[in-house]
């Protein structure tokens, strides 16, 4: 009998659908939402309502791209957290239902944990995947972390940030530069264009592993303050310039950590996951620490950075294996670590 598991993710403002056959991904849709642009940035309640209506087709997509009936579903797996509450009760209900409906197990899944497994999905049979144990740097709007994954089912975190994230620091800056929201993808189109030693912008000095960008914001919105007072056209005179220096001082702060946890772990294998991961620049200069220090450096394709169920499946799939099943009365968690 072949494993056939649905994924289901709704944690934030993507609401995705994939299923996985023994192993092997089908299929992977996602339909995110264009409504929180106008905001600049994610507003919960708008989140839950678009989820509300993308979520039947977006599943019944998914089945039907991987050519399987909702019937041949052995198993489903969706993400119980941490996001957004709202958000999540929508996948939660939905998935809850389904399983009910079909008399298959259900099995939550931790987000963060999806991230880091995400290197697992393979959508041929020879397709490469990391051994353990190995880091990975996950890097997303919400959170900024180095965790050790010694096995699906062990993973230890060795840094976090005390504060905001990357991703968060990349989208606050480009707002306060008037750029569209998400501005992350901005941020890095504008900085393949400019100068990334033009402008200084003040780094953490944390210690241990643990990350912190709120300082890196502060700086960044001084610079322009103070700068704007002389020059009105300031910000559209130096936007690539701006962006570049942006990102190579993020970049800095992420890799200052990363190499020093590769040197104290002696691990062999490197990844990045999360939004983030989808930044040229990050995943240039993952690739080349890597190279300098005779790791593996695992860096994914850019439609599994994003929140995505192809994830979610994944590391549903590893539950399934051991029979880890939730129950139908335990609810979403907006907040929960590795």
């Amino acid at each position: 009998m072949k494993e056939i598991i649905l994924g289901i993710e709704s944690s934030c403002d993507d609401t995705s659908a994939a299923v996985l056959i023994d192993g092997l991904l089908a299929s992977n849709v996602i339909a995110s939402q264009a409504v929180h642009e106008a905001y600049g940035g994610v507003v919960p309640e708008l989140a839950s309502r678009v989820h509300q209506q993308n979520i039947v087709p977006v599943v019944s997509e998914a089945l039907k791209r991987a050519g399987v009936k909702a019937e041949d579903v052995t198993a489903i797996a969706y993400t119980r957290g941490p996001g957004l509450l709202g958000s999540l009760h929508v996948g939660t209900s939905f998935a809850k239902g389904m399983a009910i409906g079909l008399n298959i197990p259900l099995i939550d899944v931790n987000h963060l944990h999806a991230h880091a497994l995400s290197h697992f999905i393979k959508e041929r049979e020879e397709d490469e995947v990391p051994e353990f144990p190995y880091l990975c740097l996950l890097i997303s709007g919400g959170n900024s972390q180095i965790v050790l994954v010694k096995s699906p089912y062990d993973m230890e975190i060795l840094g976090r940030t005390i504060d905001d994230a990357a991703g968060e620091a990349f989208d606050k800056c480009a707002k306060l530069m008037g750029l569209p929201y998400p501005g992350g993808p901005h941020i890095d189109r504008l900085a393949a264009e400019g100068n990334p030693a033009r402008f200084k912008f003040s780094k953490p000095h944390i210690e241990g592993f643990d990350y912190s960008f709120s300082g890196l914001k502060t700086s960044f919105l001084y610079t322009l303050r103070d700068s704007l007072k002389e020059d009105p056209d300031f910000i559209e005179k130096n936007k690539a310039d701006l962006a570049a220096s942006l990102q190579a001082t993020i970049i800095d702060i992420l890799l200052d950590k990363l190499n020093k946890v590769i040197d104290k772990t002696g691990v062999k294998h490197v990844a990045i996951g999360g939004g983030v991961s989808a930044n040229s620049g990050v995943r240039d200069a993952v690739e080349a620490i890597c190279r300098k220090k005779g790791v593996k450096a695992w860096i994914p394709a850019r439609k599994f950075t994003t929140d995505n169920a192809a994830m979610v499946a994944m590391a549903g799939s590893f539950k399934n294996k051991k029979k880890e099943y939730s129950d139908l009365g335990e609810p979403p968690f907006a907040r929960v670590t590795i």
